[in-house]
C-alpha cells in the first residue's frame, strides 16, 4: 500500500491531469479532494483529448475507482454534463468506478449567479474568478448554508433545509445585488434535472476509503490549482477558495487518518497563470504570444489566454516548500525548444535588495524579476524517452532547476501524450 498526492506547485495549469493519468496505472483509487469545476485537467490518451473539471483523472483507467471527496464543491450540473461528454467517447462510468461523497456539499444554481454579480460589482478590482460559483459556495459552506449530497437521498429532509436556505439566499440576491430571486419550484426542477442523475453515485466514501486502506490498496490524491492559489498560502486574495496543498488531501478526501508516502509536485518548464494577481515573471507583447502559442496556453475551463513567462525559481521553491514535495514532475520541456536562450527568473529585486524568498502578498507586486539565461537546444525533443538521449543543454536546464528548487525532478514531460515522459 502507498498513498501519493499529485499537486500543483505554482499558479495551477501545470499539467497535473496528465501526471495523474500516467501514474494511475500504479494505484487502485484516485480521489479529488478540493475545488470544483473552476479549473481543468487536460488528459490526452488513445480515446482523444479531454478537459476534465470535476471527474478525477483516473476515470480513463479500467479497474481504478474514482472518488469525489467531501472537500469538493459538487456542481451536479457540471458533473453530469462532463460525464455525458466522457461516456460519449467510449469511457465507461458507473457507480462501480465513480463514487461521490455523501458529505460533499452541493454547489447550487445561485452560487454561479453570485460569483458573476460580485465580479461585476468589483469592476477593475475583480479577483479574476472563473464565475463557476466557487467562492460563494465555500462561503456558504462555512456559514453552514449548503446542502450535502447525502441529503438528496432523503427528500423529505431536503426540501425543509432548502426552503430555509432559499429565504436567506434570496435576501442577498435581491437586496444586495438587485437580482432575481429563486423559488422552490426552481430548486425542485434543478434537483430533478441534475441531482437525481447523480444520486446513484452518492455513498459513504469515507467508509469505502477506510476499507480500501485496510485491504492494502494504493490511493492517489488529485489536487486542483497550485500552491500560489491556495487559500491560506497563496497570493491572497487572488486565490481559490479552498486548500490546494497536499496536507489537506486526507481531510478533503474523507480519509483524515491517511498518511502520504509520496507527494509529486508538478511544475511547468516555464510559467503560466490564469486569473488576476501578481505574476512577477510575466512576459508581454510578441515575446509572450510566441510562448503562449508554442505551449497552447489557453484555459481548459475558460478558453481565455493564460499569462505566461519564464520559470520563476523563487515562486517555485516556495511552492515546493508549501507542498512538502518529495518528487517533481517537470512538464512541457519540449515547448522551450524554439528558444535560442532559455530565460530564468532566478531571484527577485524588492526595495533595492535582491531576495530569494517569496514575499508577503501585499508587497509581492513591488517585486521585480532578476533574470538569468541558459543556452537553448534548438531541436525537437518530443520523441525522446530516455534521459541520456536529451540534448546536453536540456539536461543542464533540468539539473539547474532541480538544484535551485531543492527537490529531485523524477519525471520530465516532453509532450501531452501518456508515453511522452522521461523517468529519471
Amino acid at each position: 500500500m502507498s498513498n501519493c498526492a499529485i499537486v500543483g506547485i505554482n499558479w495551477g495549469d501545470e499539467g497535473k491531469g496528465r501526471m495523474v493519468d500516467l501514474l494511475t496505472s500504479d494505484y487502485d483509487v484516485v480521489v479529488r479532494y478540493q475545488g470544483g469545476g473552476n479549473a481543468g485537467h487536460t488528459v490526452v490518451n488513445e480515446l482523444g483529448k479531454f478537459a476534465l473539471h470535476l471527474l478525477p483523472s483516473g476515470i480513463f483507467r479500467k479497474g481504478v475507482v474514482n472518488v469525489l471527496g467531501n472537500g469538493v464543491a459538487l456542481d451536479c450540473e457540471s458533473l453530469w454534463t462532463e460525464m455525458q461528454d466522457v461516456t460519449s467517447k467510449g469511457v465507461s462510468i458507473s457507480p462501480e468506478n465513480l463514487k461521490v461523497s455523501d458529505r460533499a456539499s452541493l454547489l447550487l444554481p445561485w452560487h454561479r449567479d453570485l460569483d458573476g454579480l460580485e465580479e461585476a460589482r468589483l469592476a477593475d478590482k475583480k479577483y479574476g474568478s472563473t464565475k463557476q460559483g466557487i467562492a460563494p459556495f465555500y462561503s456558504d459552506k462555512y456559514q453552514k448554508k449548503t446542502i450535502m449530497a447525502g441529503e438528496l437521498l432523503y427528500p423529505e429532509k431536503l426540501w425543509d433545509r432548502l426552503e430555509g436556505i432559499l429565504e436567506w439566499k434570496n435576501l442577498t440576491l435581491t437586496k444586495v445585488y438587485g437580482a432575481k430571486p429563486y423559488t422552490m419550484d426552481d430548486l425542485k426542477a434543478w434537483v430533478a434535472d441534475y441531482g437525481e442523475k447523480i444520486k446513484p453515485y452518492i455513498c459513504d466514501t469515507g467508509a469505502f476509503l477506510r476499507q480500501a486502506q485496510a485491504e492494502g490498496k494504493s490511493i492517489l490524491f488529485e489536487a486542483q490549482l497550485g500552491s500560489l492559489r491556495d487559500l491560506d498560502y497563496g497570493i491572497y486574495p487572488m486565490t481559490t477558495s479552498s486548500n490546494a496543498i497536499a496536507a489537506y488531501a486526507p481531510v478533503g478526501s474523507g480519509l483524515p487518518c491517511a498518511k502520504l508516502d509520496k507527494i509529486v509536485g508538478v511544475v511547468k518548464a516555464y510559467s503560466s497563470c490564469v486569473g488576476e494577481g501578481p505574476f512577477t515573471c510575466e512576459w508581454f507583447g510578441d515575446e509572450a504570444e510566441q510562448l503562449r502559442q508554442a505551449g497552447g496556453e489557453y484555459g481548459a475551463k475558460t478558453g481565455r489566454p493564460r499569462r505566461v513567462g519564464p520559470i520563476d525559481l523563487v515562486a517555485t521553491r516556495y511552492g515546493v516548500q508549501c507542498q512538502g514535495a518529495t518528487d517533481i514532475a517537470l512538464t512541457k520541456l519540449d515547448v522551450l525548444s524554439y528558444m535560442d536562450e532559455i530565460p530564468i527568473c532566478a531571484h527577485y529585486m524588492l526595495n533595492g535588495q535582491q531576495i530569494d524568498y517569496f514575499p508577503f502578498p501585499a508587497v509581492l507586486p513591488d517585486a521585480k524579476p532578476v533574470w538569468e539565461s541558459m543556452p537553448g537546444w534548438k531541436c525537437d525533443i518530443s520523441g525522446v524517452r530516455k534521459w541520456e538521449d536529451l540534448p546536453q543543454a536540456a539536461r543542464d536546464y533540468v539539473e539547474y532547476v532541480e538544484k535551485a528548487i531543492g527537490c529531485p525532478i523524477t519525471y520530465v514531460s516532453v509532450g501531452a501524450e501518456r508515453d511522452a515522459i522521461i523517468l529519471r
